[in-house]
């Protein structure tokens, strides 16, 4: 199969998989798919169930790309190998879902989950990209952040390029958090309640607009 077909096949279970995370899993040895005398990847249908594995491990466990490689090699010789534990990705969604506000994950996962060093995430928090709760810890939407943050990383992105789209999702929130202060300071937890539902449905609103304007901008200038 060609790494499109590939592609294609992983979307069903992971729709957020691109082709540059199917590469760079390669590059870190996790597949290694066969190559055509013209240089072409040619993956078999064991290397889209690995591939799937890893994908899983990660996005079930947070576990390290190397812990990964380590326990499906293991595998691989037929050895017995227990998946190490790592961290629970239920609680992650709770917090994204507004189910629940206590969970979080440690800097360790964070990095492991967004498959970056230290000095990277650094930089990041240095450009308010990523920044941990009061608390302590990074909940869920910091997490989309790194990966999302990281996979613009491997086009070549830097954090200094993404200072506007920082200045604008705070004027987005901004923005939304004027049209439901009235509704959050009501006595009524009802009214609260709704003011919450309200933001998040005014948050996916401004990000498929957001997406919409950027296509139609790229329409124009690709033309």
């Amino acid at each position: 199969m060609s790494i499109g077909t590939v592609l294609l096949q992983l979307r069903g279970e992971f729709p957020e998989v691109t082709i540059s995370k199917i590469r760079f899993l390669e590059a870190e040895g996790l597949v290694e798919p066969q190559r055509t005398p013209s240089g072409y990847r040619k993956f078999r249908g064991a290397d889209v169930e690995r591939l799937a594995q890893v994908l899983r491990m990660q996005r079930d466990h947070y576990l390290p790309l190397k812990v990964i490689r380590e326990h499906l090699d293991a595998l691989a010789r037929g050895e017995q190998s227990a998946l190490p534990s790592g961290g629970d990705p239920r609680d992650l969604a709770d917090v994204g879902s507004g189910r629940a506000t206590a969970a979080r994950i440690g800097r360790a996962e964070l990095l492991a989950a967004a498959e970056v060093t230290e000095s990277d995430l650094d930089e990041w928090e240095s450009y308010g990209l990523v920044a941990p709760t009061a608390e302590g810890g990074y909940d869920a939407e910091m997490v989309t952040v790194a990966k999302l943050v990281a996979d613009l990383g491997r086009f070549g992105l830097e954090p200094r390029h993404l200072r506007a789209i920082r200045a604008a999702a705070d004027r987005e929130a901004g923005l939304i958090e004027q049209v439901v202060a009235p509704l959050r300071r009501h006595r009524n937890p009802q009214t609260r309640a709704h003011a919450e539902a309200t933001a998040r449905e005014l948050a996916e609103l401004s990000v498929r607009l957001h997406s919409a304007l950027v296509q139609t901008a790229l329409r124009v200038r690709l033309r």
